[in-house]
């Protein structure tokens, strides 16, 4: 299949997401694998529960299950935000680079104005389908939203703060 023709706005949104994206893993840099796993908020997840989130529920779902209709495994539940104890952080993190480099390959070989190949209607039920586009801006403010979670995560772990000029 052809790729689609680059254009200003498919160019756009995929340097927002590609953003998003090196914000999630910077924000992290430089924590121990103790603070990457220790539980920061009432709720119980862990910074490394959240990237394994981004990696699965988020860029291995909406991009290649829904947007490409490919057959891949899919937690249930909140099994995505679990991490085994013998799972290293930088295998999360190797697993949400994969998953980014894969849903990049699918993004730019599909038209914006593509439905999506697979729709889960026992997840979604009524709700309308949407196109490459609308699944990237979705995907785009789920990133923005759980970087400041991170962001707000690391100041409580370690102090450190990060501040964002746009």
């Amino acid at each position: 299949m052809p790729y689609p023709i680059e254009t200003p706005e498919s160019a756009a949104l995929l340097a927002s997401l590609t953003s998003q994206r090196e914000h999630v893993l910077r924000s992290l840099d430089g924590l121990t694998e103790d603070a990457l796993r220790k539980p920061v908020l009432p709720s119980g997840w862990s910074c490394l529960g959240l990237v394994r989130h981004l990696a699965l529920d988020v860029e291995r779902f909406w991009f290649r299950a829904v947007v490409a209709g490919k057959q891949v495994e899919l937690e249930s539940g909140d099994g995505a935000w679990q991490v085994a104890a013998d799972l290293q952080a930088e295998a999360v993190f190797d697993l949400y680079q994969r998953e980014t480099a894969l849903a990049d390959d699918i993004i730019t070989g599909t038209a914006l104005d593509a439905p999506p190949v697979w729709w889960p209607e026992e997840f979604f039920g009524d709700l309308p389908r949407r196109s490459l586009r609308q699944t990237i801006l979705h995907v785009l403010t789920e990133l923005a939203c759980h970087a400041g979670h991170l962001d707000a995560a690391r100041e409580l772990l370690d102090g450190r703060q990060w501040l964002v000029l746009t």
